[in-house]
C-alpha cells in the first residue's frame, strides 16, 4: 500500500497528520499480513497501532482484550470517528439475543471493522462457527501479557487463545501487544501464541516526563498526602490504596480538607462508578482514591500526578499505574509511600502456599524492595528490569527523580565488590543474594550448614560492613552487569564474564548506600499492634467471642479447641475454606473439620462485609523477568 494512502488514512480517521514513534512501522507491518509483535508502553499510541490498518483493510479485526471498560471506551471512541455506528462492536455476555443478532449481521455486511471481544467469549461455539465462515483481517491480542505465567497479570483463559485462532483461521495474521513485558515475558507470548516468526517492534520503556519519589510511610500519611494534593490544586490525580476501605476513609478525609476526590473500586454500584470516573473525566473533581485490583477504564491524558498510598506488589504493577500519569507528555509526579512492614505483611500472607509459589512471591516483593530503597537512578532501575539500558547522563528524563535530584555521596568499593564477586565464585554460583550477604557477615542458616559454608576460611571475611551495605553492593553489581540472576532457579546468583574478568583485574567501582526505611518505621499504620499480635483486631475479638460461645456449648476449655496464636493467624490470613484453615498455626486438618465450621463462616462473612484483600486473592504469578535483570 503506497505511503501516502497511510498518511491519507490517518489524516481521515484520526485527524493527526504524523506518526508517534515506531506506529508507522507497526501499520506497514500489519497491512503486509505479517505477524506482529508490540510491546509499547502506556501513553505511546498503541491502539492506532492495530485500528489504522483495520479501518484500512477489507473484513473485521478481531481484538481481543480482557479490560471490558477499555474495550467500551475504544468502541465509542472509533464509533466518534465513523457516521456508521456498527464500524465498532463489543461482543461480550452482556449482550442479548437482539443485540448479538445486531452485531454478527454488520459483520456480515461489512459495515463492521473492529469487534472486541473478551477471551472468555471468543471460545464460545456459537461464536467461533460464525467467525470461520466471515472475512477477518487480523485477530490483534491486546494485553498480550496475560497469557504468560512468567506475566504479572495471568489470565488462563488466554492460553485457550492459540487453538481458537487456528479454529477460526489457520492462515489469520496475529497480532500481540503489550504495555508491560520483561524479556521473559516476550519470549513466553510469542511461544504461546506460536507467532515466533513476527516483525517485533519495541518502542523505549522510558516515560522522560515522569518524576519518580519514594517516601517513608509514617502515621502521617494522611497529612503527606493532603499537603502534596495541595500543593498541586486544581491538577488531576489518581491515588491508589490496597483496600478499599482504605480508599473509603482516605476519599471522605480529602474531601474533609477541602479537595475534591471520590472513591472508586468495583465494590461501588456501576451507577455510582460511572458518575465517579465521569466527574474525573469532566473535570468535576480533582482526585480519585481507587483500588490498585480494580482494572479502571481512565484513560484520561492529563492526569498530573498518581500517588501509592501502598507500595504496589511488582515492578510491572507500579509501571503500569504510575503510566497513566502525564499521557499528553506533559509532566507527571509518581510519588509513592514505602514501609518495610507492608512487604512483611504480605510475605506472611504468602505462608501455606506452594513452596515455588512462595519463592516466587518473595522474589517479586524483593524487587520492590530493591526499587524503593536504591539511591540510584530509580529510571535507570526501572529500564533495566524491562531489559534496556540508560545512561543518565545522555537519556532522556535523566534527573527526573528523588535519587538524582537529591544524590547520596559515593565512595570507592573496588576492593569490596572484588571480595563479593571471589565469594560468589568460591561458594560455586549456588546461592542466593541473601546467602551470599550471610556468608560475607558470618551469618549460618540451615542452607549455609548444609553445604558446610560456614567451615570455610572466607565464611565472616566481610563482617566490616553490615548485611544491608552488601545487599546494596550486590544490587548495583547487579545493575553493572558483573552478576546476572538465574530467575528459573529462583534467584540463585552467576558472575558474568565481565564479573570474572573484575576479579582477575578489578577496576572503579563507585558505589552509593541505600535508603534506610526501617528506622523509620516504627510508627507505621499498617500491621501495627493495638493491644495483641493480630493483624485484624477487630476479625480477632470477633474470633475471640465465637471462640468462648464455641467452648461454652461444648463445655470444654476454649484452649482445646483454638489457642489464642490460631485466632491471630486466622486474623492475618482470613482462610475461607476448610484447606486453608486447617494451614493456619496450630490447627491441622483434624482441628479444622471437628471447630472448624462457625469460625470459617464467620470470617467469610467478615471477609466480604469488609471487602478485605486476602491473602489467597494475592496471587503471585511471575517476577517476570530474565535471570540478569533482577537487582536485589
Amino acid at each position: 500500500m503506497a505511503e501516502i494512502d497511510i498518511y491519507a488514512a490517518l489524516k481521515k480517521f484520526f485527524g493527526f497528520t504524523r506518526f508517534k514513534g515506531l506506529q508507522e512501522e507497526v501499520v506497514k507491518s500489519i497491512l503486509n499480513g505479517s505477524n506482529t509483535f508490540v510491546v509499547m508502553p502506556t501513553g505511546g499510541g498503541k491502539s492506532l497501532c492495530y485500528q489504522l490498518p483495520a479501518l484500512m483493510q477489507e473484513g473485521t479485526a478481531i481484538v481481543v482484550s480482557p479490560l471490558i471498560a477499555l474495550m467500551k471506551n475504544q468502541v465509542d471512541a472509533l464509533r466518534a470517528l465513523s457516521s456508521e455506528e456498527g464500524i465498532a462492536h463489543v461482543l461480550n455476555s452482556s449482550l442479548n439475543k437482539t443485540e448479538v443478532r445486531k452485531v454478527k449481521s454488520d459483520i456480515e455486511n461489512g459495515i463492521t471493522k473492529l469487534l472486541y471481544v473478551a477471551p472468555e467469549s471468543l471460545i464460545k461455539e456459537e461464536y467461533v462457527n460464525f467467525l470461520q465462515i466471515q472475512k477477518i483481517s487480523f485477530m490483534a491480542i491486546d494485553e498480550a501479557h496475560c497469557i504468560s505465567e512468567w506475566g504479572h497479570d495471568f489470565r488462563p483463559e488466554y492460553r485457550n487463545l492459540k487453538s481458537i485462532i487456528q479454529r477460526i483461521g489457520n492462515d489469520i495474521p496475529i497480532i500481540g501487544l503489550t504495555a508491560t513485558a520483561t524479556p521473559k515475558v516476550q519470549e513466553d507470548i510469542l511461544k504461546n501464541l506460536n507467532m515466533q516468526d513476527a516483525n517485533t517492534f519495541k518502542a523505549s520503556f522510558n516515560r522522560p516526563n515522569l518524576y519518580y519519589e519514594i517516601r517513608p510511610k509514617t502515621k502521617n500519611i494522611d497529612s503527606d498526602i493532603i499537603r502534596f494534593v495541595k500543593q498541586n490544586e486544581g491538577k488531576s490525580g489518581i491515588i491508589y490504596c490496597l483496600s478499599r476501605k482504605r480508599v473509603e476513609e482516605l476519599a471522605q478525609t480529602l474531601q474533609v480538607n477541602g479537595i475534591k476526590a471520590v472513591p472508586y473500586h468495583a465494590g461501588l454500584d456501576g451507577k455510582t462508578r460511572v458518575k465517579h470516573q465521569d466527574m474525573f473525566l469532566m473535570e468535576d473533581v480533582d482526585v480519585v482514591v481507587a483500588t490498585i485490583a480494580f482494572g479502571m477504564g481512565i484513560d484520561k491524558p492529563d492526569v498530573r500526578f498518581v500517588i501509592h498510598n501502598d507500595i504496589p506488589k511488582s515492578i510491572e504493577s507500579y509501571y503500569q499505574e504510575t503510566g497513566r500519569a502525564g499521557r499528553d507528555g506533559g509532566e507527571g509526579h509518581c510519588l509513592a509511600f514505602y514501609s518495610y512492614k507492608d512487604i512483611e505483611k504480605l510475605e506472611k500472607f504468602m505462608s501455606g502456599k506452594p513452596v515455588a509459589e512462595q519463592e516466587i512471591g518473595h522474589a517479586l516483593l524483593q524487587e520492590v524492595v530493591a526499587f524503593a530503597e536504591t539511591s540510584m537512578s530509580r529510571r535507570k532501575f526501572i529500564l533495566h528490569y524491562f531489559g534496556e539500558e540508560f545512561d543518565n547522563e545522555t537519556g532522556e528524563g535523566g534527573m527526573m527523580d528523588d535519587n538524582m535530584r537529591h544524590p547520596k555521596k559515593k565512595h570507592e568499593a573496588k576492593e569490596d565488590a572484588k571480595q563479593l564477586l571471589e565469594i560468589v565464585f568460591k561458594t560455586n554460583e549456588q546461592y542466593k543474594s541473601k546467602e551470599i550477604v550471610n556468608v560475607l557477615v558470618g551469618k549460618v542458616n540451615a542452607l549455609i550448614k548444609s553445604h558446610r559454608t560456614d567451615s570455610q576460611e572466607y565464611f565472616g571475611s566481610g563482617a566490616k560492613h553490615d548485611a544491608p551495605y552488601w545487599m546494596a553492593l550486590l544490587r548495583q553489581l547487579l545493575v553493572a552487569g558483573y552478576l546476572k540472576k538465574d530467575i528459573e532457579t529462583y534467584g540463585v546468583i552467576h558472575l558474568t564474564d565481565s564479573g570474572k574478568k573484575f576479579i582477575k583485574s578489578p577496576i572503579s567501582f563507585m558505589m552509593t548506600e541505600d535508603h534506610s526505611f526501617k528506622d523509620a518505621n516504627d510508627d507505621v499504620i499498617v500491621g501495627a499492634k493495638k493491644g495483641g499480635d493480630a493483624a485484624d483486631e477487630n476479625l480477632f475479638k470477633l474470633l475471640k467471642a465465637e471462640l468462648k460461645k464455641v467452648a461454652h456449648d461444648l463445655d470444654l476449655p476454649p484452649f482445646v479447641i483454638f489457642q489464642e496464636p490460631s485466632l491471630e493467624d486466622m486474623a492475618l490470613k482470613y482462610p475461607v475454606t476448610m484447606e486453608e484453615l486447617s494451614n493456619v498455626h496450630g490447627v491441622g486438618e483434624g482441628k479444622a473439620k471437628k471447630y472448624g465450621k462457625s469460625f470459617l463462616k464467620l470470617i467469610q462473612d467478615y471477609v466480604e462485609e469488609n471487602d478485605i484483600i486476602r491473602p489467597e486473592d494475592f496471587v503471585v504469578k511471575s517476577t517476570g523477568s530474565n535471570s540478569s535483570l533482577k537487582l536485589y
